[in-house]
């Protein structure tokens, strides 16, 4: 059975790195915004082209599942809707999700943003303090039900399916 890999948590938090760690054990096809973005646009957020890029991303992810490829996607995935309906997505098309969750301090994670960014300014983004902040404030974190594999039962009020609802999201998915 073929596994999809979600890396979840903030900026900092060793996603990318663990990511290519999962992708080398487990032969996976590695997705990150971050390693089209900057190359295709020479910015990280160009006027709301992340979502058009996930979007498809995640559409690249469930036809490599389809095709017998793991896939880590190294999205971050803030809130749990959106780790809710990349979960059905995937169980959908018969495959294994497994959501890999990153914890970090604050401390840690402005270390890790700033000698990220000293380090390899090309393959990254600057962040203010501002950024890290709103992330902080908005992540979602996973709760114990949802990191053991039960998360909400169906799509958010509103919405007929947790399809629907990944296609409003990002928009270039369906």
């Amino acid at each position: 059975m073929t596994t999809l890999f979600l890396m979840v948590g903030l900026p900092g938090a060793g996603k990318t790195t663990r990511a290519r760690q999962l992708a080398g054990e487990h032969g996976a096809l590695r997705l990150s915004p971050d390693d089209w973005l900057l190359p295709l646009f020479g910015e990280v957020v160009p006027d709301g082209k992340r979502d058009v890029i996930e979007g498809r991303m995640l559409w690249l992810a469930l036809e490599a599942l389809k095709l017998g490829t793991n896939v880590v996607v190294d999205y971050g995935c803030w809130s749990q809707d959106e780790r809710t309906a990349i979960r059905w997505l995937v169980e959908t098309e018969g495959a294994s999700f497994r959501m890999e969750y990153l914890p970090v301090d604050a401390e840690t994670q402005r270390a890790r943003i700033a000698h990220r960014w000293a380090a390899a300014a090309q393959e990254t983004f600057p962040m203010t303090e501002a950024d890290i902040l709103h992330g902080q404030t908005h992540f979602e974190v996973p709760q114990p039900a949802e990191l053991s594999g039960h998360p909400a039962d169906g799509p958010p009020a509103g919405w007929m399916s947790w399809r629907e609802w990944a296609a409003d999201r990002w928009p270039s998915f369906g």
